[in-house]
């Protein structure tokens, strides 16, 4: 993997966030991704404001990987890069995106779940892809089973990921990172519970390295 895929896959887990008042709560989240151990978060345009949050977490917080989630159009791909943005994360794989990132200069993570999309991903050279959502779509015996005529790739699976299925996911040798929303729940960003978002992703981070290290 180039560095930047193996950076995100050193953490192992990608906060999916949703992120209603960027303005409020963008500092404060990030403050407490990175003491939770998870210096990366993927904000989605699933709410406005999605650049907004991006700017300022890469501000307040440069040493995380920030980048934008549910990517469906261009001029979606120049806010992030405006905003100092990272990567860009689709929800399926759009060639026009991708070629469109790629010239950006952005690392882009398109969701693919069938074998047509696992070519169309080899033929412009990614290395990462994601995989959405995991648990609707087969969950790890469909990621295995593509992975035998494609073992080029490393997925980053997407939709379903808690505590309680994340060891599964990370001992599968070709898992990159997961991606999830358990950490950064509704309720949580809402209520503005900084410390719970905390404690969750120090005990993402536990069960990652637990199985890591065996």
């Amino acid at each position: 993997m180039n560095e930047f895929n193996a950076k995100i896959a050193d953490i192992g887990i990608v906060p999916v966030i949703k992120l209603n008042n960027p303005e409020r709560d963008a500092a404060p989240l990030a403050k407490a991704l990175c003491d939770g151990g998870v210096p990366v978060a993927e904000v989605t345009f699933r709410a406005e404001g999605a650049d907004k949050a991006i700017a300022i977490m890469r501000k307040e917080r440069p040493e995380m990987l920030v980048g934008a989630g549910t990517v469906t159009r261009t001029e979606q791909i120049d806010r992030v890069k405006e905003a100092g943005g990272q990567f860009v994360v689709t929800p399926g794989f759009d060639p026009e995106l991708v070629a469109y990132a790629q010239k950006a200069g952005l690392p882009i993570f398109p969701g693919c779940t069938s074998a047509t999309d696992y070519h169309a991903a080899l033929k412009f050279g990614l290395e990462v892809i994601k995989f959405f959502p995991a648990e609707q779509e087969g969950g790890l015996a469909k990621i295995k089973a593509l992975s035998a005529p494609f073992p080029m790739f490393r997925i980053m699976p997407t939709g379903g990921i808690s505590l309680k299925n994340l060891a599964a996911y990370i001992a599968c040798p070709v898992i990159a990172a997961c991606g999830g929303s358990f950490m950064v729940t509704a309720d949580l960003l809402d209520s503005q519970n900084w410390a719970e978002v905390t404690r969750l992703c120090k005990e993402a981070r536990k069960i990652i390295n637990e199985v890591r290290a065996k």
